[in-house]
């Protein structure tokens, strides 16, 4: 069996930047990662690589930034006072903060230290990098292809709508694709 969008299935896969720097890797974590395929979890590269794998087969994937987490942004960089931290909070240039904002939790490196205060960057640390993925397709699970439901992302739709030969296209909307697969 094939993977298809709408499938829930579990790879086991290594994260490497183009230098040859692995930055995750499944198997030393000793779990595969588990996703439903076209559920947007998932960067969209890697998301579209899986579809057509079968169990067991394993494919190179090469994801530029803009596939993967954007370029770096500038603006992300920002000045924070270091009383915004607690008095005894020991600043590590490189290390990664945690904290709540005016937006909600957030995550960022500390850049630089200075005198009164911190540079932190709030990108992502893969922004603008180029990932390679070495992925391995653990298992599909059969029964979450069988069906569809209205919940489903427009596009998960359309590939049953169109396994089943019904006339849909991209261009038809959602409530088309459901109604061509409710009248089938």
């Amino acid at each position: 069996m094939k993977v298809q969008n709408g499938a829930n299935v579990s790879v086991h896969y290594r994260g490497t930047l183009n230098d040859g720097t692995e930055f995750d890797n499944s198997k030393i974590r000793g779990k595969a990662l588990s996703f439903q395929v076209g559920a947007g979890k998932m960067l969209p590269g890697f998301d579209r690589a899986v579809v057509g794998m079968t169990t067991g087969q394993t494919k190179k994937i090469n994801l530029v930034s803009d596939e993967a987490y954007g370029p770096r942004i500038p603006d992300a960089i920002q000045v924070v006072p270091k009383t915004a931290f607690g008095a005894d909070f020991e600043f590590l240039v490189g290390e990664v903060v945690q904290g709540n904002g005016p937006k909600g939790p957030f995550l960022a490196k500390i850049q630089e230290e200075r005198e009164e205060e911190v540079l932190l960057d709030f990108n992502h640390p893969l922004a603008g990098e180029d990932l390679n993925f070495e992925i391995e397709l653990v298992s599909i699970d059969e029964t979450a292809t069988t069906s569809w439901n209205p919940s489903m992302k427009k596009a998960q739709l359309l590939e049953f709508a169109k396994a089943d030969g019904l006339k849909v296209t991209t261009r038809s909307t959602k409530a088309q694709i459901i109604e061509a697969l409710e009248g089938k």
